[in-house]
């Protein structure tokens, strides 16, 4: 199996691989790719590619609807990161808390000064915050980095209230019981002190910081943003932290509209920038694009449901196709005409894509493969 790398991938995530992968910056039509923030919406994927395994969580750099339509499966790595970009928002609720980027900036003015002992004692109130403790936390997203970071608030002394309309029953039970679970985003901007993103950027969450919902939040409100630039208008940002509607803004995600804009921490993206989370994304990815290659098992895939089938009989026969009716009526038609017994078999689908797992005594010939290739709204068809 051929693995193109499009980004530097953690040696322990590649190790994972094993025999019979060959993984390299400089493969031509590959079995699979690797990939991590390097842009892919311009790409030409080859007719061998099956699958792309993005080390990290968001997939905004892969062209998804393309891939389903191509029959190519997504991978994400969620969760993998998660530790990481908590710690980051602990540290980030610290920054919005109090001015520490700003004392460490005007301490460091001070070399070459006389008396800096003096001036740091006279000069430090300019740069006093407030304690976090006590404070309310409001929590766009409870996944797997927005319940962790719910969590370690409660621990941190604050009281956390959050939403999340698609909250999953793991992720309800993960969450600390002091944890309020608000019923809109509305109930996030009007009762929090503190607000911090941790969304995927959709149709309906893109802008969902803006001059419309900036008006419900408290005065002086910090918010933070770990998630994606494109949740915050910028515009509207800029024009709240110079009326003192938003007191700070701390980011992961610097654009050239708000760098220097008073009151704005930007981070330069070191959310999963930890040796830590680099490795466990590489294995998680590697993982996954292996499982799928060579037993067609699908875990954690943002286009095509989960299926994880145990092998049953010698041939498999993975299917990728429309979620539409009489397709499977059809499919295993071709497949029992050509005197198959099908011992094994799964379905399941995820919203307009589906998947169908034959595990079969004997492989069909390849004018059988064909035929089941032909059938419409069928994306692609391989046997192991």
């Amino acid at each position: 199996m051929k693995i193109q790398l499009l980004n530097k991938i953690a040696k322990v995530g590649l190790a994972r691989l094993g025999e019979g992968f060959e993984a390299s910056d400089a493969i031509e039509n590959p079995d699979g790719i690797l990939v991590r923030s390097a842009a892919m919406h311009e790409m030409e994927f080859g007719s061998e590619l099956k699958a792309i395994a993005r080390a990290g969580a968001g997939v905004n750099n892969i062209p998804i609807e393309r891939c389903s339509k191509e029959g190519i499966v997504v991978f994400n790595t969620p969760g993998a990161n998660a530790n990481g970009v908590k710690e980051l928002a602990v540290c980030a609720l610290l920054l919005a808390a109090r001015d520490v980027v700003g004392g460490i900036a005007w301490a460091n003015s001070l070399a070459g000064t006389a008396d800096v002992a003096k001036q740091v004692e006279k000069g430090k109130s300019q740069f006093a915050g407030t304690e976090i403790a006590g404070k309310t936390l409001g929590v766009f997203g409870l996944g797997a980095i927005g319940g962790l970071i719910a969590n370690a608030a409660i621990d941190l002394g604050m009281n956390v209230i959050g939403y999340d309309p698609f909250l999953s029953v793991e992720g309800a039970w993960n969450l600390n019981h002091l944890v309020r679970r608000a019923a809109s985003y509305d109930e996030l901007f009007e009762k929090a002190d503190y607000l911090t993103l941790h969304i995927p950027a959709t149709k309906d969450t893109k802008n969902i910081i803006c001059k419309e919902n900036i008006v419900k939040m408290k005065d002086g409100v910090k918010l933070l943003n770990l998630s994606r630039a494109d949740l915050v208008n910028a515009e509207d940002l800029k024009a709240a932290l110079a009326e003192g509607k938003i007191s700070t803004y701390v980011t992961d995600f610097p654009t050239e509209e708000i760098l220097n804009t008073p009151h704005v921490v930007a981070i330069p993206h070191l959310g999963a920038s930890t040796e830590e989370s680099e490795d466990n994304c590489a294995v998680m990815a590697a993982n996954e694009l292996r499982d799928y290659l060579l037993d067609g098992n699908i875990k954690n895939s943002v286009n095509f449901p989960a299926i994880v089938m145990p092998r049953t009989a010698p041939v498999r026969i993975c299917a990728l196709h429309a979620n539409v009716p009489a397709l499977i009526t059809q499919l295993t038609a071709a497949v029992s005409a050509e005197g198959l017994n099908i011992e094994n078999m799964t379905n399941k689908s995820k919203g307009e894509n589906a998947y169908t797992v034959l595990d079969c005594g004997s492989a069909p010939s390849a004018e059988a493969v064909a035929r089941i290739a032909a059938i419409e709204g069928m994306f692609k068809v391989r046997v192991i």
